[in-house]
C-alpha cells in the first residue's frame, strides 16, 4: 500500500527538491509526497511544490502564540491527510511532543552532521559547519533519524561522511554535505520506510535487506 508522506518546510526546499526528484525516478520505495506544509508564506519550497503538483499548505509560525499551538495545528492537517511518514527538511520549528505521539518512529529529519557531534538545541543551518569548523574535524556528514522528543536525539537511521578541506568556509562545507549526503541520504531512508524495512529496537535502527 502506498505511503502518504508530508514534507515539512520552511524555505528554499533543496531537500525537498531532492525528494521530488527521486519520487520522479521512481525512488521512493512506492511512497508518495502528497503534501508540502510550509511554516512560512512565500517559502521558495512551495513553488518547488506546485512546480511538481504537490498540494502545498501553509501554517504560518507567527499565527500562533506558541511552538505547542502550531504543533496542533499542524497534527491536525497531517491526520485529515492521512500521511504515514513526516518528513522534516528543513523546517526551522522546534514542534512539541505532540507531534511525536501521533507519529512515533514516523518522523525523520537529516542534519547536516555527524550525530552526537554538532547537534541539538542552536545547531541549526550555517552554525553546524561554523561549529564543525572551529573544531578542526577532518571529516562531517549528514544524518537521517527518527524525530524524538530530544532535539536532534532520535534513533538513527543513515549516515555519510563528507572530508573537511583545506580552506573550506561555512558555505562550501554546507554545500558539500548538501550535494554529497543530504540529498542522497534522505530518499534513501524515506524509501526503506516506504518498503517496510525499518525496525526500530530501542536506540537501533535495523534495516532488512531487500
Amino acid at each position: 500500500m502506498t505511503k502518504r508522506i508530508a514534507v515539512l518546510v520552511s524555505g528554499g526546499g533543496t531537500n525537498l527538491q531532492a525528494l521530488i526528484d527521486a519520487q520522479a525516478r521512481g525512488e521512493l520505495g512506492g511512497g508518495e509526497i502528497v503534501a508540502v506544509i510550509s511554516s512560512k508564506a512565500g517559502a521558495f519550497a512551495l513553488e518547488r511544490a506546485a512546480k511538481a503538483g504537490i498540494p502545498g499548505y501553509v501554517i504560518p509560525r507567527k499565527e500562533y502564540e506558541s511552538n505547542r499551538a502550531m504543533t496542533v495545528a499542524v497534527v491536525e492537517k497531517l491526520r485529515a491527510l492521512e500521511i504515514d511518514l513526516v518528513v522534516l527538511a528543513g523546517c526551522m520549528v522546534i514542534f512539541t511532543e505532540e507531534l511525536v505521539n501521533t507519529y512515533p518512529n514516523a518522523i525523520m529529519n537529516v542534519h547536516p552532521a555527524l550525530i552526537p557531534s554538532f547537534c541539538g538545541v542552536g545547531y541549526y543551518g550555517l552554525h553546524v559547519h561554523e561549529a564543525a569548523l572551529a573544531y578542526g574535524v577532518k571529516l562531517s556528514g549528514a544524518t537521517v533519524h527518527f524525530v524524538s522528543e530530544e532535539c536532534d536525539g532520535g534513533p538513527i537511521i543513515a549516515q555519510k561522511a563528507v572530508p573537511v578541506l583545506e580552506g573550506d568556509t561555512p558555505e562550501t562545507l554546507q554545500r558539500r554535505i548538501m550535494e554529497e549526503a543530504e540529498w542522497k541520504l534522505l530518499p534513501e531512508a524515506v524509501a526503506l520506510f516506504c518498503e517496510d524495512r525499518i525496525t526500530v529496537e530501542g536506540r537501533r535502527v535495523i534495516i532488512k535487506e531487500k
